[in-house]
């Protein structure tokens, strides 16, 4: 495809937006300059999936031997039977369900991406699962008497810290007494700290079909202990500009414990590395396994 690009018109509009990213509070506060990503935008959840579903990059979901790995082990670890009912916290395109439900276990998951929600609901036809479209932050599942709960992928560290202690809270509220939440959280030692800026042009992909100029940067509180990531977006036919924002937690071992005693989970188990599975970035995560009192 060849775009046109229309210099007169858009250089005062580019100007404007580069002078606004030169103005840009510095430095960056989490959660200020940093709120989660619209996932629930449809445009911007069917690009995220797309990105999700790429397997040639290492952006996007684990490959599926691996997630059957993961689903093998985690049925151990959480006691899981057929006939038992698994809560899948924020569940994407549902990979991890599927697997469950082919192994007998009836899965719930809930997920506020649309496109997500729509291609597990297709993916997991004729098993026993279903998806929930709906914010975590808002969940209510007291009662339901699951037999486990899993929250994957360091999704919990996207949370403002009080907005995590409140999910782990609902989701006690969702386990029968003994149940299980397995929690994978990025492993402090791996989280990345450091100050960083990147830029690249393309054409296509998670900020749209559209020539632009994606100009990044990564920053760490020490204070907070979270690291910011804006993203400027660069439209370069018509110098239009969209900023988007991630704030992304660190936790110790000891904070996440604390985390998990304060929500009502009892007795804490702690895996390292996965406990040994074979993943490509094990190393990078620790799992926890709290027990509902």
């Amino acid at each position: 495809m060849v775009w046109e690009f229309n210099e007169a018109h858009i250089g005062p509009r580019l100007a404007a937006n580069l002078r606004r990213i030169y103005d840009r509070p510095q430095p960056a506060v989490p959660w200020r300059d940093g709120a989660n990503l619209p996932w629930d935008e449809p445009a911007f959840s069917r690009r995220m999936l797309a990105e999700h579903l790429d397997q040639s990059h290492g952006a996007a979901s684990r490959p599926l031997p691996e997630i059957r790995a993961q689903v093998q082990r985690m049925i151990e670890w959480l006691h899981l039977r057929p006939g038992m009912r698994l809560l899948d916290v924020t569940c994407g395109p549902g990979l991890y369900a599927a697997e469950f439900a082919r192994q007998g276990v009836h899965v719930t998951g809930i997920d506020f991406s649309p496109a997500s929600i729509e291609y597990a609901r297709q993916l997991c036809a004729g098993l026993s699962c279903e998806f929930v479209f709906g914010d975590v932050r808002q969940m209510d599942c007291a009662g339901q008497g699951f037999d486990a709960a899993i929250y994957l992928y360091g999704q919990f560290t996207v949370l403002r810290p009080a907005e995590s202690s409140d999910v782990l809270r609902r989701i006690w509220a969702a386990l029968k007494p003994g149940a299980g939440l397995l929690l994978e959280i990025l492993d402090d030692d791996h989280f990345d700290k450091k100050e960083s800026t990147w830029w690249y042009t393309d054409h296509r992909g998670l900020w749209g079909d559209f020539p632009y100029l994606h100009l990044g940067e990564r920053t760490w509180d020490a204070e907070q202990r979270a690291a910011v990531e804006r993203f400027f977006i660069i439209n370069l036919q018509t110098g239009e500009m969209q900023t988007y924002g991630l704030t992304d937690q660190a936790y110790t071992v000891a904070q996440m414990t604390a985390m998990l005693h304060a929500a009502g989970f009892g007795a804490v188990q702690i895996y390292p590395a996965w406990d040994g599975l074979a993943l490509k970035d094990a190393a990078e995560w620790i799992v926890y396994i709290g027990t509902r009192e």
